[in-house]
């Protein structure tokens, strides 16, 4: 089949790949971006951390909780350029939104869309206003919600970017550590909790990537299991919360921090939302 020089820039721009190797990956895998990916991972390709169904929206993203900690919302409000996301009425917009939906604890988006503001408007129908305002598109798709008995939050400079975390319990001094492993979720992007909460088709890619790599390395066929399950285990080490090496003391793991904060202390659930992804 042919390839088009625009589906091997994107790929190139999702991995980072050389042209030819991703003109190669993308022909062996017929035009299927997620497959081409895969072709240059058993290959030993180093693949960037992207996806190719990402986009560049623009816009805001704000998380915030009660004053009692036990419920939050992280939104993300989108438009079309960075100009109209740093507007004061579209920021306005993003807050006005969330603090309808702590103040009413709304449930879910669908909910948020019907309900009424003080304004007597629907949100739907503000988002309308918006359009009006700025001519440009508006969407609010990412809307997430947290009721834990403790709800940490972290809000990076800027507002690209956002996290919500639950946690079992409250626990002394849990607004400084919920807010540690907020941030902790920001910046290193975990896909789980725990290597529990891991996808199985996640663990079946990781370890088919591997088997291949190993193959391809020339291992004996009798070491490829083995080998692979450590490529897993290091898979679950870097991108498992709690696995993870704390952002603030590489020499403990955030789960170490945490049972340092209070032994029975745990992660129930997260959510990170970021511009772009």
């Amino acid at each position: 089949m042919a390839i088009t020089a625009a589906e091997v820039n994107k790929l190139r721009q999702i991995t980072g790949s050389g042209i030819m190797d991703c003109k190669s990956a993308l022909l062996e895998a017929e035009g299927d971006i997620e497959k081409a990916i895969d072709v240059l991972r058993k290959k030993g390709q180093k693949v960037a951390a992207k996806r190719a169904d990402r986009n560049a929206s623009e816009g805001y993203v704000i998380a915030k909780t009660n004053p009692e900690h036990t419920y939050g919302v992280v939104l993300m409000l989108n438009c079309e350029t960075d100009f109209v996301g740093k507007t004061s009425d579209f920021i306005e917009c993003a807050e006005s939104i969330i603090d309808f939906a702590i103040a009413n604890k709304v449930g879910n988006l669908q909910q948020l869309f019907d309900s009424k503001l003080a304004s007597n408007r629907t949100v739907q129908e503000l988002l309308v206003d918006i359009t009006g305002k700025t001519g440009e598109k508006i969407e609010l798709n990412q809307f997430e919600t947290l009721e834990k008995p403790f709800v940490a939050i972290y809000n990076h400079n800027g507002n690209r970017l956002a996290t919500l975390v639950g946690f079992n319990k409250k626990a002394p001094n849990l607004d400084v550590a919920g807010h540690e492993v907020a941030m902790q979720i920001a910046a290193m992007n975990p896909i789980s909790v725990n290597e529990k909460d891991v996808p199985q088709n996640v663990i079946d890619r990781e370890l088919d990537i591997a088997r291949e790599q190993i193959r391809n390395e020339g291992k004996p066929e009798a070491m490829v299991d083995k080998i692979a399950q450590g490529k897993l285990n290091k898979f679950f080490k870097e991108n498992t919360l709690v696995n993870q090496d704390f952002i603030r003391d590489s020499k403990k793991t955030v789960g170490q921090y945490l049972k340092e904060v209070d032994t029975g202390l745990i992660i129930e659930t997260f959510y990170r939302l970021q511009l772009g992804e």
